[in-house]
């Protein structure tokens, strides 16, 4: 069969590279792909969000299944146009896709159905904004309402910094249209956690959990980014804790979901605080996260165009989802800059001289006369299995300097807790 992967980032060259492990496929398309997909797909020059170009292709190259990764298309309709005419498409329809497209929707949802989370108000005029700030105590956290690319979350732990966050986003529109609402909200403390679910025939089916690392330097400073690192499975995650999180979220998101008639199939990633024996959901996101995907795809031992398939017709099972034991890490190398502004264009040396076991994750790159450069903030997602955490690492971080790039960048602490 014929597989369209549509994207561009690390957690698309995951898909892809996991996808051309399954016996049913024999052609794997990447729209547009980067340097890395090259070597396991053909790039087709598409943006993710040029969906009448995609859906033209699928028709024409008789696509089997195409598979979404980013958010944007799921919330732009591209399941509703694929579904029109008859495609099979892996990912949410337009409905579903509020969930990550607006979080003063998810917010309403899980307030609506009952759904453990931080208190909120939500705002569409700056003044009323400034007023609000004074019903929360600081630290509190302000987010624009729809899709900033991970960025458009702010922690302010001053009211000066909250007024500034809020002339950035509504005054200065930052991040244009997404910010035209936003939203405060309380600031929970905890551990974060994130969960990856499938979801078919109204029935959710976790994934392993992982754990990423939002801020740009080490000991969780500075500011948020798409994700810098990560690693599965999160050892917060033991089975009291399952029990938890399915009773007291994972059960309620099913029940609003039916209510809600959400013709939900796809995946569901949900963002949790854990504090002590609770859990509280901070966000929603419609699609694979990342760097999620590139620690959770190497640890699944299960055919996933199987998995894709069984979540389409709804026949998936939690036994579908066949894990292996071992640990998975992965260390993001971003540009200098990020996730500010940073420059393009610097080759990498290096990706070829990396041990057997290591397996790069392209994020970032693209593929100039036979040599790979830098096309992003993050760059490449260096991965590798262990027997445990520290292994992994350790895995990493020696073959971290084999690889390089002019202003290159990464922490130095990513999953070490063991």
């Amino acid at each position: 069969m014929k597989v369209l992967v549509i994207g561009s980032g690390g957690r698309e060259h995951a898909l892809c590279w996991k996808i051309a492990e399954s016996l049913k496929v024999s052609k794997i398309y990447c729209a547009p792909g980067n340097g890395g997909t090259k070597e396991i797909a053909e790039n087709i020059d598409i943006n993710p969000e040029e969906i009448d170009r995609l859906l033209d292709f699928a028709l024409k190259e008789n696509i089997d299944l195409t598979v979404v990764g980013p958010e944007g298309p799921l919330v732009m309709g591209i399941v509703d146009k694929f579904n029109e005419k008859g495609l099979n498409i892996f990912g949410v329809n337009k409905k579903a896709a509020q969930l990550e497209g607006s979080k003063a929707y998810a917010k309403s949802f899980m307030e609506k159905h009952n759904i453990p989370t931080g208190r909120y108000r939500k705002y569409t005029d700056i003044e009323e904004a400034m007023k609000g700030l004074d019903q929360f105590q600081y630290p509190l956290v302000i987010k624009a309402d729809g899709l900033c690319l991970g960025k458009g979350v702010v922690i302010c732990n001053t009211k000066e910094e909250g007024i500034d966050c809020l002339n950035h986003m509504m005054k200065d529109k930052a991040f244009g249209m997404a910010g035209e609402t936003i939203i405060i909200e309380e600031f929970l403390e905890g551990i974060e956690a994130s969960l990856l679910c499938f979801v078919t025939n109204g029935r959710i089916i976790p994934m392993e959990s992982a754990k990423d690392y939002k801020q740009i330097y080490e000991g969780d400073m500075g500011p948020n980014t798409g994700g810098v690192g990560c690693f599965s499975p999160n050892p917060l995650f033991q089975e009291e804790l399952r029990k938890i999180v399915q009773e007291d979220i994972l059960s309620k998101i099913e029940i609003g979901l039916e209510k809600e008639k959400m013709d939900y199939k796809g995946l569901l990633f949900i963002g949790l605080m854990i504090n002590k024996d609770k859990a509280k959901v901070l966000e929603f996101n419609v699609r694979f996260g990342d760097p999620e995907t590139e620690v959770l795809l190497p640890r699944l031992k299960s055919d996933i165009v199987d998995i894709f398939e069984k979540t389409l017709k709804g026949s998936l099972k939690i036994e579908d989802l066949i894990w292996k034991d071992e640990k998975c890490v992965t260390v993001v190398a971003t540009s200098k800059g990020y996730p500010g502004k940073y420059e393009k264009g610097k080759e990498i040396i290096g990706l070829k001289d990396v041990d057997e076991d290591i397996i790069i994750f392209h994020n970032g790159t693209i593929e100039k006369e036979g040599k790979i450069h830098t096309n992003g903030g993050r760059v490449i997602s260096i991965t590798a299995l262990g027997n445990t955490l520290k292994e992994a690492r350790d895995k990493i971080y020696k073959n971290l300097n084999k690889v390089a790039f002019d202003g290159m960048y990464f922490r130095k602490d990513i999953a070490k807790i063991d």
